[in-house]
Formats: structure tokens, C-alpha cells, sequence
């Protein structure tokens, strides 16, 4: 089956751009289940459960997130209700949310999505390996095929999870830089792997706010308020191939889609 992830949408040109590209990718590639970081969807930081329900119309069946996913209090039923919409599983149990999911293909083969968040240069938070790992052995007996999300800052922790899990997910998929890398590969037990499917917004800027905003912060190192740039908007992100009777990845191959208004 072939699976596209697409990497962190950025504001209202990174929805625009899943609206009106993702129906072509889906019938170009013969795309049967999408997953989407959305944790920047409102405006740049964090998601509302209108924008949430809107990337849902428009065929993701999953949205992952990460560290700015608390910055819309109005988030906090939609993720106790909705399974579709995640949170990082490592956060403490405590907190609102489902760390992980099941969700149905549109072949009808199940799919397991987890989203975990990394610890170096961020918060700390519970150890995403063991999580990772918790969360794998629960979910193995519902679906042969799992889809990880890794929202982390530093690219070794993102390789060292994707050696740790070799051969128990389908793909370990990083994100949170908005770059995206050109170490896709499968590894040797058949996980797909890349540090970071890279951003899905406007690129006219720097990672997706306007860069005359960013540059007056790095130059004058006085506080500066970030505004989403607007031009050169595209999609990027993987499109994997999973054997769905063995869970193993067959090939990652990265992508990268220009909207062109």
C-alpha cells in the first residue's frame, strides 16, 4: 500500500496548498492513507479543531504534532474526542489526548500512527525509545503496518530512533526543522527512514514566516513579531510503500510540489 506524509503544514498557504494539491497526489501516486504534521496550521503555531476538520475534508487521515500543539487552548476536547488527531505519546499520561491511533485505509487494511516528540534541545519529556517501543507492542496484534512521527530538533536523535526501531515500524518519519533532508532510506529490516520530510508552506521566507521579521531578530537580537510569509508555496514530504501483509517498507521516496496559483 503507499502512504504519504507530509511534512509540517505552515499556516493558511500550507492548508492551501494540501487542498489543492493533495487530490492530485492521491490519484498520481494511488495514495490509500495520508498523514500530515498539522501543529502549525493556525496561523504558524498550534491547530484549532476547524483547521483540524478542514485538513480532514481534504483527505489527511491522520494529523500529527508536536511541541506547539498546546498553544491553542481550544484544542483540548477535539484531541480527548477525536483519534485521528494526535498528540506526542511521550507526554505524561496525565495530559489530554491519544499519543497513538488505528485507522482504516481506504482499501481497508489498518494502519497504526504513532507521534512522539524528542527530548535534545526541547522539553523534557518521558524517553520517546521506551514510548516508542510501549506503544509498538500494543499496537502490533491491530495493525502490521506503523507509521511513526518523530518531532525532534536534533538529527541524531532522530537516526538513533530510526536504528532503535528498525524492523518494528513501517517508517520512522522526523519533523519540526521544516527542511527537508536527503537521507531517505529503508533500513535493514524494512523501516523506511528520513530526519525530516521538510515543511509543507510558503518558502519565499524563513521556515515559513516572513523573512524581514527573522533577519531584524538575528541582527539586532531585539524581540520581533513573526508573520507568515505568503510566496513560493509548496508541499514536501514521502511517499512510502508498505508490504501491508509483513508491515515492511518496500521504498521512501521524497517529494516536492509547487502550488502554482
Amino acid at each position: 500500500m503507499k502512504i504519504l506524509f507530509i511534512g509540517d503544514i505552515v499556516g493558511e498557504p500550507g492548508r492551501r496548498a494540501v487542498e489543492k494539491l493533495l487530490p492530485k497526489i492521491k490519484k498520481r501516486e494511488g495514495l490509500e492513507f495520508v498523514v500530515a504534521n498539522g501543529e502549525n496550521v493556525a496561523g504558524g503555531s498550534g491547530v484549532t479543531p476547524a483547521l483540524a476538520d478542514e485538513l480532514f475534508e481534504h483527505g489527511v487521515d491522520v494529523l500529527t504534532s508536536g511541541d506547539h500543539i498546546w498553544k491553542r487552548k481550544e484544542i483540548v476536547e477535539k484531541l480527548d474526542s477525536d483519534r485521528r488527531l494526535l498528540r506526542p505519546a511521550n507526554y505524561p499520561s496525565s495530559v489530554p489526548g491519544f499519543g497513538s491511533t488505528v485507522i482504516a485505509s481506504s482499501s481497508g487494511t489498518s494502519v497504526g500512527v504513532i507521534n512522539l516528540v524528542g527530548r535534545v534541545f526541547m522539553q523534557p519529556v518521558e524517553c520517546p525509545f521506551r514510548v516508542a517501543r510501549e506503544e509498538i507492542e500494543r499496537m502490533k496484534t491491530k495493525s502490521r503496518v506503523i507509521i511513526i512521527d518523530i518531532h525532534a530538533e536534533a538529527t541524531s536523535e532522530k537516526i538513533a530512533l530510526g536504528w532503535y526501531l528498525d524492523g518494528m515500524a513501517s517508517a520512522v518519519i522526523g519533523t519540526h526543522t521544516h527542511v527537508q533532508t536527503a537521507d531517505d532510506k529503508i533500513l535493514p529490516g524494512g523501516t523506511a527512514f528520513i530526519s525530516d520530510a521538510g515543511m509543507t508552506g510558503p518558502f519565499d521566507g524563513v521556515i515559513g514566516r516572513k523573512k524581514e521579521q527573522i533577519l531584524t531578530r538575528f541582527i539586532t537580537q531585539m524581540p520581533a513579531r513573526f508573520e507568515m510569509a505568503e510566496g513560493d508555496i509548496q508541499m514536501h514530504g514521502v511517499v512510502i510503500d508498505v508490504d501491508d501483509k509483513t508491515g515492511r517498507a518496500e521504498s521512501v521516496r521524497r517529494i516536492q510540489e509547487k502550488l502554482c496559483d
